[in-house]
């Protein structure tokens, strides 16, 4: 392992300088800005610059000038991050290696992820509205002490909008917001419209709704249009706020959003072969799914007395997905074969956090729960869907943290939390006996964490990094799935299995002068007794064609995944001059853990499922002194991603033989306020039309894009 890293240190120094003298944008733009004020990273409020892990904002301005499509997008400039896309609509990022269910996503601080998340890549981050939300804060690393099971390769915040212009300083009755998105490559046209009242100095309402029609995606010049990967998509919310006093706000909000035939175009006869990737036997294979969120939040700063913060929050989730298949006859005279499945999750949760300023520090601590009821459906399965029925998971948390300043220079973060975590499925299906049986178990768990950040340069330059385990508990889809997993791969159901534990070490440093920002970190995640799929040797569905290509075959799950990931991060800005910034970002990752990579082998170590291939990018950015105009040109670039787990080698149709190859694309953007209430955001994506790929996507980027979005304030 230490040759590879020395390696791969090697190729990123290189880069690295590039970085620092040319190079993410930091403290001297606004969307990164390290003295931005995030609350994910400790539950208190705390700076990205004093914060003792890796975290980046994703704010407002961002997501208004970068014109991302889709939520997952939106995370593609941050170090550390690729963002795989199964189709349009089904985007997942990977977060120093991991992605699926170990990653957290959160709204507001309520989980997203539930007792049915997926292992790899899935669509559900797609379900939030991201003309909703005000900001996202990603944290990279484990976060299992303040947040729980799957906070293990990042954790993202998604803060959404309040109503304009209320409250204790007063505004105007009303505001509206109209914004429209087109794009040519994307064959799309987006609208959301925003009405906010001020019913009174203190109290505030935000109304807001849209909808998106995105068609076929056109590739670059060689593949043109890519068949049958559109969708369609609808979104609603409502947020009502109330000050109570000058310092405690009580807030109701309810969000929406659904998705029609969202497909998954590789697995079908529409698919674009691409540098050599197989094109699915399927004729259809499309998602259907919903996600609503109504919550109550009561929440208090700045307090008197031995409590100085609180947040109380009870919530209502509910989330559906449906599939349609239809498979070509497995032999003459015989009709398509058709199939339909789906599952419902309605989730409870309840949170109190606390803070409390001592002697010994600054405390954070509460605790929370989350239940899930799970219903599961398949039209080609009495028992379960793709999950098992009639099921329910409980998942509670007690948690800890004290912030504790030593000296002058350094600051040091501890804390630790209690895990419990059952499972209850009465309508299992029997992978041997294919008779319906239940499952009931139950796992408990402590996590700590030690982190630290010291002042090496007052207000210019911090050290920062430290210990953090993170785990995560087996649910539904590790213990039930009876479902198709990765291309000609069916998982079948699980019992018995254990916790995942991780350890993560980082170490890494921040810099913010007047004129520019650098961030560096190096880390390294020990992986224990990873639940990982693995092949029986069972052909579980053969179509009868006589081609090898076409069966289908068995993989269940195991503890067995020992490993390890480590990489080193770089993002920079430099404003050279008052109007001129120049900005970048690198890294490099790889990974290994154990697995069966057929079902007669012994245990062996391989690379990580869609490791990360070198991955940077570089940009200038002109702003005119009036504010009223901006532009900006960026180089996104990616090495050959060749280092194959055998799953990835078995999945043809979305990882071309010997690994997805390398790209450099070129975007362009601007933005001009015609009025002051009219912005004009454009862009020319992948300019030179390039036919390109991120590792492990089921369907190549667009071609050359154009995007226009206007933003009417009223």
């Amino acid at each position: 392992m230490l040759s590879r890293l020395f390696d791969g240190l090697k190729i990123t120094g290189v880069v690295m300088i590039m970085g620092i003298c040319g190079a993410v944008k930091g403290e001297v733009s606004d969307g990164l800005s390290l003295n931005t004020v995030t609350i994910t990273a400790t539950r208190s409020k705390v700076s990205l610059f004093d914060s003792p892990f890796s975290e980046s904002v994703v704010d407002r301005r961002t997501l208004d000038e970068q014109l991302f499509r889709t939520v997952p997008q939106a995370f593609r400039d941050i170090p550390g991050v690729m963002i795989q896309e199964t189709g349009p609509g089904q985007g997942s990022p990977y977060i120093r290696g991991f992605t699926g269910h170990l990653n957290l996503m959160m709204v507001d601080g309520i989980r997203l992820n539930n007792s049915v998340f997926r292992p790899g890549p899935n669509q559900y981050w797609n379900t939030i509205d991201m003309g909703s939300i005000d900001r996202f804060e990603v944290v990279k690393g484990p976060s299992s002490v303040l947040y729980g099971s799957d906070a293990i390769g990042g954790t993202v915040n998604a803060v959404t909008k309040s109503p304009y212009s209320y409250g204790k300083m007063g505004g105007k009755p009303w505001d509206g917001l109209l914004t429209y998105r087109l794009s040519s490559a994307e064959n799309s046209h987006a609208v959301r419209g925003e009405f906010s009242a001020a019913l009174d100095e203190r109290t505030g309402i935000l109304i807001g709704g849209g909808g998106s029609h995105f068609g076929d995606l056109i590739g670059g010049r060689d593949i043109g249009r890519q068949e049958e990967t559109g969708y369609d998509q609808w979104s609603s919310d409502v947020k009502f706020e109330r000050w109570i006093t000058d310092d405690v706000r009580f807030v109701a909000a309810h969000y929406r959003l659904r998705q029609n035939n969202a497909p998954r175009t590789h697995r079908t006869i529409f698919a674009e072969s691409f540098e050599g990737t197989s094109v699915g036997s399927e004729l259809q294979r499309d998602l259907d799914q919903e996600r609503e969120l109504t919550y109550l939040m009561m929440e208090g700063s700045d307090l008197d007395g031995a409590i100085n913060a609180f947040r109380i929050t009870v919530s209502y989730q509910r989330q559906s997905e449906s599939r349609h298949r239809i498979r070509p006859p497995s032999g003459m005279g015989v009709m398509n074969r058709v199939d339909f499945q789906g599952f419902s999750v309605d989730t409870v949760g309840v949170s109190l956090q606390m803070e409390s300023k001592t002697k010994i520090g600054r405390l954070v601590y509460g605790i929370e729960y989350y239940r899930d009821s799970v219903n599961s459906f398949s039209s080609s399965n009495p028992i379960q869907g793709p999950v098992g029925d009639d099921a329910s998971y409980d998942l509670l948390g007690i948690f800890i943290q004290n912030q504790i300043k030593v000296g002058e220079r350094l600051t040091i973060t501890i804390g630790g939390r209690f895990n419990y975590a059952k499972a209850d499925a009465d309508s299992v299906r029997d992978p041997d006996t294919s008779m319906q049986i239940g499952i009931e178990d139950s796992w408990t768990s402590w996590v700590g964490s030690v982190r630290f950040v010291y002042e090496l340069v007052k207000d210019e330059v911090n050290l920062f990094g430290g210990i953090s385990q993170g785990f995560r508990a087996p649910n539904f889809s590790d213990l039930t799935r009876f479902d198709s997993a990765r291309s000609n791969e069916f998982e079948t159901p699980a019992v018995g299995l254990d916790p995942e534990y991780y350890l993560s070490y980082e170490i890494g440093v921040k810099v913010k002068k007047e004129t520019w920002s650098l961030t560096t970190s190096f880390f390294y995640t020990d992986i224990r007794d990873q639940i990982v799929r693995f092949p029986t040797g069972a052909v579980i569905d053969d179509m009868g064609t006589m081609d090898p290509s076409d069966d289908i075959f068995e993989v269940t799950k195991s503890n067995v995944g020992d490993g390890e990931v480590y990489g080193v991060e770089l993002g920079a800005a430099w404003r050279f001059h008052s109007q001129w910034t120049v900005f970048g970002n690198v890294t490099f990752l790889e990974g290994e853990v154990d697995t069966f990579p057929t079902a007669t082998s012994g245990l062996v170590s391989e690379y990580i499922d869609r490791n990360m291939p070198l991955t940077g990018q570089v940009g200038l950015r002109w702003d005119d002194p009036s504010g009223k105009l901006w532009g900006e040109g960026v180089v996104m670039m990616a090495g050959k991603a060749d280092k194959l787990s055998t799953r990835d080698t078995r999945d043809t149709g979305r990882i071309p033989p010997g690994g997805t190859p390398s790209y450099a694309v070129l975007h362009l953007r601007g933005g001009v306020k015609l009025y002051n209430n009219v912005d004009l955001v454009f862009a020319v994506e992948n300019v030179f039309d390039e036919d390109y790929r991120v590792h492990g996507s089921g369907q190549n980027m667009v071609g050359r894009n154009f995007v226009l979005s206007v933003r009417a304030k009223f």
